[in-house]
């Protein structure tokens, strides 16, 4: 009889990988950030245990909407008081905090649990490409000859 692969959290290793958003829809970055995060993209993912690796997205505010999205998409927020409905346009957040669009985007796309709140603590948005991690040596995701239609260099 075969048993399932489980991973033990030891056996986890983790890398970083960078993600290009500039000129690229929001969702599929989204998607791939949320993939990688996640672990799906390794042979030893397991669901119940956090085995992603972390990703840095740049060039956040370069990201770009299909369709009338970017005048008609809303983001929500309330206080918690009567009346305490916020909206904000998508154009309005991105002059203002195009990462926290992005991260918003990744967010809704991890599940919405302790696991979830634990794999978005590896995601770095940036406006632009001047990013703080190059001692981790972040590989290139979704870029170049080797990355398949799946987006990953080993896909």
């Amino acid at each position: 009889m075969r048993t399932t692969y489980m991973a033990k959290p030891d056996q986890i290793k983790r890398c970083w990988y960078i993600i290009d958003a500039a000129g690229k829809p929001l969702g599929r970055v989204a998607t791939e950030a949320a993939r990688l995060l996640r672990g799906k993209h390794k042979p030893e993912f397991t669901p119940h245990l956090d085995t992603g690796d972390h990703v840095i997205i740049i060039n956040a505010g370069q990201v770009v909407l299909t369709g009338k999205k970017l005048e008609q998409k809303q983001y929500y927020r309330h206080s918690g008081y009567p009346g305490g409905l916020k909206a904000v346009s998508y154009a309005t957040l991105m002059e203002k905090k195009p990462e926290k669009a992005v991260y918003m985007a990744v967010r809704g796309m991890l599940p919405h649990n302790r696991l979830g709140r634990a794999m978005l603590k590896k995601l770095r948005v940036y406006r632009n490409s001047q990013h703080s991690h190059q001692a981790q040596q972040p590989q290139p995701w979704g870029e170049g000859p080797d990355a398949s239609k799946e987006g990953g260099p080993d896909s």
